[in-house]
């Protein structure tokens, strides 16, 4: 695989949706891989220093690149998720840059017949 054909972008739909300031909900976003820059510098952040779980809210506002039509994802976008959408974004961060899929094996609770599903998603109209 050329460096050309290596996926480095995901869309995604959130299950819920950010809502912003306004009341609009934003539930398509697009998540990019991280970098070693984007793990490394929150690791000095005084909110990281104080709270190891705040490492969560910098890393997704680093490598979410919009959310909606928020194209400025920052870290009080992050912090005013609903939980669901938060833990959403904590397993495709992890699905993408440490396993490299956004796939997951699931069983059909009716036969048990085991399958695959993209957890990102697909934006709406799209198949």
């Amino acid at each position: 695989m050329s460096g050309q054909d290596m996926k480095t972008e995901y869309p995604f739909v959130l299950p819920r949706g950010y809502v912003d300031p306004q009341g609009r909900v934003h539930r398509e976003g697009l998540m990019r891989l991280a970098t070693a820059r984007d793990e490394i510098a929150p690791q000095t952040d005084p909110r990281v220093q104080q709270n190891s779980a705040y490492l969560t809210v910098l890393l997704l506002s680093r490598t979410v690149t919009r959310l909606g039509a928020v194209t400025d994802v920052g870290t009080d976008t992050i912090e005013n998720l609903f939980a669901s959408d938060l833990a959403f974004l904590q397993d495709l961060y992890r699905r993408i840059n440490q396993e490299g899929r956004t796939e997951a094996e699931v069983n059909c609770p009716a036969c048990a017949h085991a399958f695959l599903v993209d957890v990102a998603g697909e934006a709406p109209g799209e198949s």
